[in-house]
């Protein structure tokens, strides 16, 4: 089963992706903002494991999702983990900073549940080729 960390800081919108993704068959653990991510995701590449993909947030407090995945982009454990930001962020700007960053995709909120899963499966089919 794979596994998906959900970072959001809206309770609300971790358990609609949560729903969402173990209806589909995923494992999902969450974090609350970004440091939150980096933290569990550093105790898992400690035991060996990483999730096969993770989401995130832009606006988060504490630290963002775009300095969230530049932290995991320039760490060597974690920099070939799938990332799919999902964000009410849609301006081409804020995509161009997200690829900038290095997402794998790109999602904007309001979106359709069919859609992020299809998106989540399709980085982690990307990320198992590569």
């Amino acid at each position: 089963m794979p596994t998906v960390l959900v970072a959001d800081d809206t309770q609300s919108i971790r358990f609609l992706i949560r729903t969402n993704l173990e209806l589909a068959g995923f494992d999902v653990q969450e974090a609350v903002d970004g440091l939150d991510c980096l933290e569990k995701l550093r105790e898992w590449a400690d035991l060996g494991e990483l999730p096969d993909v993770i989401t995130v947030d832009v606006m988060m407090p504490r630290q963002d999702g775009v300095s969230t995945v530049h932290a995991i982009r320039s760490d060597p454990r974690l920099r070939d983990l799938g990332v799919v930001m999902v964000t009410t962020q849609n301006h081409p700007a804020d995509v161009q900073r997200g690829v900038k960053a290095g997402v794998d995709a790109y999602v904007t909120k309001p979106f359709d549940p069919d859609f992020l899963v299809a998106t989540v499966r399709d980085v982690i089919r990307q990320r198992a080729q590569d």
